[in-house]
Order: structure tokens, then C-alpha cells, then sequence
């Protein structure tokens, strides 16, 4: 196969910062993606839905002349997010989920929830609306070993959870582990989003030759035969897994440091290293599905209709793309890629 052509695909899971850093990269995102769930992890966060009308305005505002582009947003939970902001949330139509994080998980997560059963009024407010929940799922506990973090939240949280509210629909974020894989496929109203990180690399990569930071991301890479899960879950035509880069800028100096920040940064290319994925299972003509239609199905908004297309051929990743006052380095930098996507002309309709 030498071109591949589909439905133009959504970002389940993305970050753009604010000011100046969503300004750099808010681009590389319109370039292939119609629309994106937004994550709330600002400094301050999004917290209410005049905090998030205010971000969509700011990001509308970036968005590059003459491309189409649709923020999905979502609240940041915390101990004292109230029903009454659910309400509001869903009424307000442009907030589409709430997302939680144990607080310290990851990055810009301080604010987040320290016992996720103080939630629970907002749990059954979300669950009256049908707002979906979406779940950083690691616990924080600094006995539970990092790579086993993912299934102790499974065991001490979500299963308790959706035995509470079954109704509530979950988007189980960025999953990396089999055991992630085969509890979504046995809850009601679950789903997941999967990185192209997650389907491509195991843990071998962030430590071959020495510490390699821009493979470092939370939840961390694990084994390979968790790999091989994700990536059989991907292309399995199962609804209930779909597209979310999770990714995550951060410059340079921030990331080869000391204390390096966690995230790898996919959007430059990401619907390429996908199709890598999916290609080294034989399995592209699962793509589309996983890139452009469960995600909307399970937000209950309609698949796009604009289509993209992707060529086999050889390009080398950048080194770095120009990122505020420093630099970003992109997933596979200096390597090549054997899938490009074609420029596509997605002016705005009128």
C-alpha cells in the first residue's frame, strides 16, 4: 500500500499550554486533526466553565487562518469541584468531560484529587447529565512501584468506582498495561485512549546508551508484552479503544535536566506514527476506525466528514521545532518515518 486515505481523525487526549507555547504548537494539531478534547492542567487550572470559555476563546483565537478547528474542553476535577458546576458544564455545550488527576500524578497535577472518594457528588452528577469522566489512572502511593501503578488504580479505584456508578461513562486514559486493556473490554461505558508512545516503544527505550528523557512520559512505558496488548486492543476493531496522542510540550532545557519533565511530544506527526503502529501488525485497514470513528461515536458527536491522506515514503523527524524561548525535541527526532502525511487544504467552510 502505498496510500492510505481516511476520514479526517480527532485527538482524544492533547495538550497545548496557553500563550505563547499554544501558539507554537496549536499548528501541528490543525494540520491533522478536526477536533481535540483539550486538557485542563494550566497553572491555574480549568476548574469552571468560565475558566474553559475563556481558554476556547484564547485557543480559537490561535488557530491558523484559514483552518477549521474544534476544542473539546474539559474541567479539571478537584475537592471542591460542586454538582452545580457539572450542570453547568454540560449546558454550556463546549464542555464535553471532566478529567481527573491524583493529585501530584503528573504534570501541572497539585491542584488534583486527594481522595477520589470525596468526588462522589460530582460523580452522581456527572452520571445524571452524562458527562463523561476521564481518568489519570495511577495511584500516588510512594509504596506501590511505578510500573505497577496503573493496576493498583484499577484494583483499589475504578472497579469500586463503576460498581457505584455504573452509568458513568469513563474514558480511561492513555492506558499502558494488558491489565488496563482487558478491564476495559469487560466494563459497561468504558472506553480508552491509546499513544502512539504506548503502541511503538516498551520501557527498553528510555534507557538504551544511556537516559533517553524524551521518551519519558506518565504513565511510564512498561514491558513489551504490555505493548503488544495495546497495540492488539488497537487494531482490533474494538470500539471501546480509540485515538489520544496525550501529547504533552515541554522545552528542551525542561526535559533534559535533573529532574526532566514527564511527556513526549507526538503532534508534529502523530497520525504517521500511528500508522507505523498499525502497519507492523499488518492491521492499516483498522485505522480509520480507531482514528476517526469510536472516539466520536463515544462522545456522542458526529464523525468528521473531510478525509486525510497518508503517503509511503521516507522523511527524517526534525531534531527540534522552535518552542517559545527554547526549543522542542518531537518523538523520534532525527529518525525517519516511512508514512507522511499529505498537505491537506481544510479551509473553513464560508
Amino acid at each position: 500500500m502505498q496510500t492510505l486515505t481516511i476520514t479526517r481523525p480527532d485527538d482524544w487526549h492533547l495538550h497545548l499550554r496557553d500563550g505563547e507555547a499554544l501558539k507554537a504548537v496549536l499548528p501541528h494539531t490543525v494540520r491533522q486533526f478536526a477536533r481535540a478534547i483539550v486538557m485542563p492542567n494550566l497553572k491555574p487550572p480549568v476548574r469552571t466553565v468560565a475558566d474553559a470559555a475563556a481558554y476556547r476563546d484564547r485557543i480559537l483565537a490561535a488557530i491558523p487562518a484559514g483552518q477549521r478547528f474544534e476544542p473539546l474542553m474539559t474541567l479539571y476535577l478537584t475537592d471542591n469541584t460542586t454538582p452545580q458546576e457539572i450542570t453547568r458544564a454540560k449546558e454550556s455545550q463546549f464542555v464535553k468531560a471532566v478529567k481527573y488527576y491524583p493529585a501530584g500524578a503528573t504534570t501541572n497535577s497539585d491542584f488534583g484529587v486527594t481522595d477520589i472518594r470525596k468526588c462522589n457528588r460530582v460523580f452522581e452528577a456527572m452520571q445524571e447529565v452524562d458527562l463523561p469522566l476521564l481518568l489519570h489512572g495511577e495511584v500516588t502511593d510512594q509504596g506501590v512501584d511505578m510500573f505497577d501503578r496503573e493496576k493498583a488504580f484499577i484494583e483499589r479505584h475504578l472497579i469500586p468506582l463503576k460498581e457505584q456508578f455504573p452509568n458513568l461513562r469513563v474514558v480511561f486514559e492513555h492506558v499502558t498495561t494488558s491489565d488496563a486493556v482487558q478491564y476495559v473490554l469487560s466494563a459497561n461505558n468504558v472506553a480508552a485512549t491509546i499513544t502512539p508512545q504506548h503502541l511503538l516503544y516498551n520501557r527498553n527505550a528510555i534507557f538504551q546508551g544511556g537516559i533517553r528523557p524524551h521518551f519519558y512520559c506518565l504513565p511510564v512505558l512498561k514491558r513489551e508484552e504490555h505493548r503488544l496488548a495495546l497495540l492488539q486492543a488497537a487494531t482490533s476493531g474494538s470500539p471501546k479503544f480509540f485515538l489520544g496522542t496525550d501529547s504533552a510540550p515541554h522545552p528542551r532545557d525542561g526535559k533534559e535536566s535533573s529532574c526532566g519533565c514527564a511527556g513526549c511530544y507526538s503532534a508534529l506527526h502523530a497520525m504517521e506514527l500511528y500508522a507505523e503502529a498499525f502497519e507492523s501488525v499488518d492491521a492499516l485497514d483498522k485505522l480509520e476506525a480507531f482514528a476517526s470513528f469510536y472516539g466520536p461515536d463515544f462522545y456522542q458527536l458526529p464523525r468528521n466528514t473531510e478525509q486525510i491522506t497518508l503517503n509511503k515514503t521516507t522523511w527524517r523527524v526534525p531534531d527540534e521545532v522552535p518552542f517559545t524561548e527554547s526549543s522542542l525535541v518531537p518523538l523520534r527526532a532525527g529518525q525517519e518515518m516511512t508514512w507522511q502525511m499529505a498537505d491537506a487544504n481544510l479551509a473553513k467552510e464560508g
